[in-house]
Formats: C-alpha cells, structure tokens, sequence
C-alpha cells in the first residue's frame, strides 16, 4: 500500500467534498431528501466524516471518537458545523495514515464490519472508494436541486 497515494486522493476528496457543500445555493437545499434519494447531502456529509473518524481514527488511531451513526443519517447542523466536521475527519485521516508503518496495511483490521476478516490495506481501499461513491451522490444531489 502506498500511503502517500492514499493520503492525496482522501485530500483530493475532502477538498472537493467541502466544494460540493459550499456549492448548494441554499443550506435548506442541503438537507432536502427528494423521493427515491434515501439521504439528503448533510446527511451523507455527516455519514462521511463520522465513518472516517471512527473506522480510521477511533479503531486505528485510538482517538476516542465516539460514533453516533443515527445522527449521521438523521441529524442536522448547520452549513459550518457540517464544515468543521468535515475538516475534523480530514484531520483525522491525514494523522492516522501518517501514523501507520508499512506492516500495519497488511495486519488484520481490527474489526470485521463485514463479517469476515480482511487486511487493513483491503479495508482501507474499500472506505476510500465508499467515499467516493457518497461524494458522486452528494454531486448528483447538488445538481439535482440547484438547476
């Protein structure tokens, strides 16, 4: 595992995260949950940044963050709040992929979210692209209501 190469596509992602929410032309419009979109774009900022704070930061890093998954996906704050949560996870991203040796992508992660057990590195690929997959939605989202 390339450790830089994963630091700079979480960095390319968060900016364009942040981007995306200052792009909606209303804070309303953030929270809006159209019929057949399960969850609005707060909602899945809320569930990214929480995600990577626990999975990265709590289970690897031991920071202490405790998760609230519910809120995550039924919660709201303000624009700036979202923000900071946000730059908080990205944060906690940047410090933990730091943190890790070369052995530690190849360890078994600590936890099985999927019911199996697979290497940190797997697990690792796997929130990367997760992200990316909520990030396409929150753009789909944003055009969506922004015509």
């Amino acid at each position: 595992m390339n450790t830089e190469t994963l630091t700079q596509l979480f960095a390319r992602d968060f900016e364009t995260l942040e981007s995306e929410i200052f792009a909606y032309s209303t804070e309303e419009n953030l929270w809006i949950k159209e019929p057949g979109i399960n969850n609005s774009a707060g909602n899945l900022g809320l569930h990214l940044a929480g995600n990577l704070a626990h999975f990265l930061g709590a289970i690897l890093n031991n920071s202490g963050y405790i998760r609230d998954r519910e809120f995550e996906f039924n919660g709201k704050v303000d624009r700036d709040e979202l923000i900071n949560r946000i730059r908080d996870s990205r944060k906690t991203v940047r410090e933990t992929l730091d943190n890790l040796t070369p052995e530690d992508f190849s360890k078994t992660y600590p936890l099985q979210p999927f019911g199996f057990e697979m290497s940190t590195d797997y697990f690792l690929i796997h929130l990367y692209s997760h992200f990316s997959y909520h990030l396409g939605q929150i753009n789909y989202h944003r055009r969506l209501l922004d015509k």
